[in-house]
């Protein structure tokens, strides 16, 4: 794996004065439904100039383009609009839109048939295997695009164009095999408006929060969290790693991604699954949580039924339907321990949303072109105002309006000043990962206890490093 850094991870992408800005780590959300496809309007202007030189760097001829996308939290109007930009530049090109909520159903049989289509978003909890896809040669090296001119940051190359480490964890043996579209920060959602009327403060420290929510419990008014207890993967990303991270600091993360043995046993891990167990253990769940999806739990939490939920920056869009007008929601870090070893600024942030390009692909420079135009500022622009959310694209939100919950999210970055919390795990292990999952929701169940989480987790890692068929990573910071 590369060696990257975490300083420059937030520089640039200004909202008003330069402010830096941030990405959900997580998947986006997941709920199932059948795929549907609709071809993107050609025809009119184009919301931009292309700067000079960036014409057709790839030498592409009309063709009719073929793309499967997530549409889950972020929705997929701005990959239609996407589409249709890239139509307006290359009148005479086709580009179809077909839109799942679960890619990996909707998509192996075409891999194992050997004609997958030239762009993907490869998202949500049914997304494809990245790693399996990667050991088997089934994803383009994206470097020749990572190389070309940006469309519309003249003088720029589409590298150069992004926000520095948006996409380093899409970067295999030295190769970029994927584009994060999405740069935002997830973390704990509340309602800011409810916090001014209580006259309450979000709490400081980790031992803040079990004061506080043991309050809350004896107040009984209204449950201190809930969660998208179908989906695990957000609880445990947004607060057993952050409460790791903060026990044990980055080098114990580093030791968990590189499969080190006895690491889940190690006694700041340990501590960390110990509070995480708190959420179910001193009652702060709200009622009902362990049978409610991602969709189910926010809505709760919209209602005022909860006052913390762990989510990324799709949060809002997705949940636009139903938001009340005062609610003002707002994302904080999850607070440190008191006496942590890990930075107690660092914040959950990094590239997210992560599109491919098929090597066995038909056209695979036209979704390289895709890529080309979905990374313009352009396309920021929308996606910023129209799905509430940032993306990975240096200077995106130039003019854009900024809602309350995005601003949240550029204050929690700027604070950290670069130092982040990231695992690799999700991302390399995927066996190993949904066996956390399974865990994570055993514990937070009631079924185990703290160090049967850490025994059941440790035998899945040693099952991982042993086992000859699946590719190890390395990390080094």
């Amino acid at each position: 794996m590369k060696k990257y850094t975490r300083r420059d991870f937030l520089r640039a992408s200004a909202l008003a004065g330069g402010a830096a800005v941030v990405a959900a780590c997580a998947p986006a959300a997941t709920p199932t439904a059948a795929p549907t496809t609709a071809p993107a309007a050609s025809g009119g202007e184009l919301p931009f100039t292309i700067a000079p030189g960036a014409e057709n760097p790839f030498g592409l001829t009309n063709v009719e383009v073929d793309g499967v996308f997530f549409a889950g939290g972020y929705g997929d109007d701005y990959i239609k609009y996407c589409a249709k930009m890239m139509e307006q530049a290359y009148p005479g090109m086709k580009v179809n839109v077909t839109s799942t909520q679960r890619v990996g159903d909707t998509l192996r049989p075409r891999f194992v048939g050997g004609n997958p289509p030239d762009v993907i978003d490869n998202s949500g909890a049914g997304q494809l295997d990245m790693a399996a896809l990667v050991a088997d040669g089934q994803v383009a090296d994206l470097e020749e695009l990572m190389n070309a001119p940006a469309l519309d940051t003249p003088g720029k190359t589409v590298r150069e164009s992004l926000i520095p480490g948006s996409q380093d964890d899409q970067v295999y043996n030295g190769k970029q095999l994927a584009l994060n579209f999405v740069f935002s920060g997830y973390g704990i959602c509340y309602s800011k408006a409810l916090f001014d009327k209580k006259g309450w403060t979000y709490p400081a420290t980790w031992e803040d929060m079990i004061t506080f929510c043991d309050q809350l419990k004896k107040d009984g008014e209204i449950a201190p969290w809930t969660h998208q207890a179908k989906y695990p993967y957000y609880v445990q990303n947004m607060v057993l790693f952050p409460l790791i991270y903060s026990a044990g600091g980055n080098d114990l993360i580093v030791k968990i991604d590189n499969l080190e043995p006895n690491v889940w046993k190690d006694p700041a891990v340990l501590r960390a699954v110990e509070n995480y167990y708190m959420l179910y253990d001193r009652g702060w769940l709200m009622e009902g949580t362990a049978g409610l999806d991602h969709t189910g739990s926010q809505a709760e939490f919209y209602k005022g039924k909860a006052v913390f939920i762990p989510c990324g920056g799709w949060l809002e869009n997705e949940m636009k339907t139903i938001l009340p007008p005062d609610f003002e929601t707002t994302m904080s870090i999850l607070p440190p321990f008191k006496d942590g070893v890990g930075n107690p600024k660092a914040a959950q942030t990094g590239g997210g949303e992560p599109y491919i390009v098929p090597s066995k692909a038909k056209n695979v420079k036209h979704g390289m072109e895709f890529l080309r135009f979905l990374m313009s500022k352009a396309e920021a622009k929308y996606f910023a105002e129209n799905v509430l959310s940032i993306s990975a694209v240096q200077g995106g939100l130039e003019g854009a309006k900024a809602s309350t919950f995005m601003k949240a999210q550029v204050e929690m970055a700027n604070n950290a000043a670069g130092a982040v919390i990231i695992q690799h795990i999700g991302t390399w292990y995927t066996a190993m990962w949904s066996e956390i999952e399974v865990q994570s929701t055993n514990l937070l169940t009631g079924k185990i206890k703290p160090a049967e989480f850490c025994d059941a987790v440790q035998k899945a890692a040693d099952n991982t490093a042993k086992d000859p068929d699946i590719k190890k990573y390395k990390r080094e910071a």
